[in-house]
């Protein structure tokens, strides 16, 4: 099977330092552990204020959008395996997201830890902490920015954390992916619609890959575990990549949630010699309760969000980067705030086109 768009558009994130290989730091009788990770520093700007909101009710905004050195989501992970048998595989992963610009006494963040089997025959079962499984099928050839730029749904939506899953075999080309999320209502109020019961978000979808041409259909449930609906209805997704050349690939998306958004994205990846560029656009229309909830307040309801990014590896291990975004957000700002006096009525600011430069080093 030819190299697909999958790697080709993870290439173009990633730069083609995304080659450098991990680590191993023990490797005998069928038992293995790498080291990996990556430290990554820039400076951003730009994007949309954050809003103050007081009983449910935007009054302001905090400014958060001007330039900053910032730690760009660097990671330490330790990857780990076990050959049981000549079909059979244990393994584990351990990963950590630290903040690297400044001192921060927070502890790092816990992400993608988890541990399976792994069968050739049969597939594979994990358990733990991992993104989402609508990532790895749907948004998967557009999850290609550094930070942001991805409008489809992506891993922390409904993932990373108390899941299950399954991944079937590879059968010439034809991959199912199906995993459940947890949630147990501890920590709710004693006596609350969601202290009561737990409740199962789910997910899943197919890939079938051939040549360059990638095809894929995935859903995700969008509920929490304190309400029967809480966050709203599913999301159901579909997304082709498709290589036209060496280094050159196109990708197309749709994605549609009742009550939420309608969303068609396109874009491409094209990559030569030691540069890579993403260049990806979206068509976002708002659907029924969040669509009547904006026309009440005479926000827009639709939106074009787009975003672009330029890469250079220095090394194999060594790469610089720079990247653009524009969500097209409204913002509701209240007429009393700073922005001017004007009584009951609210104002739409549009946020600013959001960038981010800077360099990383993998191992």
């Amino acid at each position: 099977m030819k190299k697909t768009l999958l790697a080709t558009a993870i290439a173009g994130a990633l730069g083609v330092s995304a080659a450098a290989q991990a680590a191993t730091v023990y490797d005998q009788d069928g038992t293995r552990l790498d080291l990996y990770g990556r430290i990554a520093l820039g400076v951003q700007g730009g994007g949309q204020d954050e809003a103050i909101v007081v009983d449910g009710v935007q009054v302001g905004q905090r400014k958060t959008s001007g330039s900053e050195f910032v730690d760009v989501l660097s990671r330490f992970g330790l990857r780990g395996s076990q050959q049981l048998s000549s079909d059979l595989t244990a393994f584990g992963n351990f990963e950590l997201r630290p903040q690297l610009d400044e001192v921060n006494d927070d502890s790092p963040t816990v992400r993608n830890s988890y541990l399976g089997l792994r069968s050739n025959t049969f597939g594979t079962v994990q358990a733990g902490n991992f993104d989402n499984f609508y990532l790895n099928t749907v948004a998967a050839p557009f999850d290609v920015y550094i930070d942001q730029g991805l409008e489809l749904k992506g891993g922390g939506f409904q993932g990373r954390g108390d899941s299950l899953g399954y991944i079937s075999p590879n059968l010439e080309g034809f991959q199912v992916y199906l995993m459940a999320k947890h949630y147990s209502g501890n920590g709710a109020e004693v006596g609350s619609e969601g202290s009561n019961s737990s409740k199962i978000n789910t997910a899943g979808g197919a890939v079938y890959e051939v040549d360059a041409l990638r095809l894929a259909l995935g859903y995700s449930q969008d509920r929490t575990g304190t309400t029967d609906e809480a966050s709203g209805e599913n999301v159901y997704g579909g997304s082709a990549s498709y290589e036209f050349m060496p280094g050159f690939s196109g990708r197309l998306a749709y994605e549609y949630q009742d009550d939420r958004e309608d969303k068609i994205g396109v874009g491409m990846t094209y990559a030569i010699n030691e540069w890579s560029f993403n260049l990806d656009y979206y068509r976002i229309e708002s659907q029924g309760d969040l669509k009547a909830a904006q026309q009440e307040r005479g926000d827009s309801t639709s939106r074009n969000a787009w975003a672009a990014g330029a890469y250079y590896a220095v090394s194999s291990n060594f790469d610089l980067f720079a990247e653009v975004y524009e969500a097209d957000q409204d913002t509701i700002i209240d007429g009393d705030t700073s922005l001017g006096d004007v009584g009951d009525n609210l104002r739409d600011v549009r946020d600013n086109v959001y960038w981010l430069v800077g360099a990383r080093y993998h191992f």
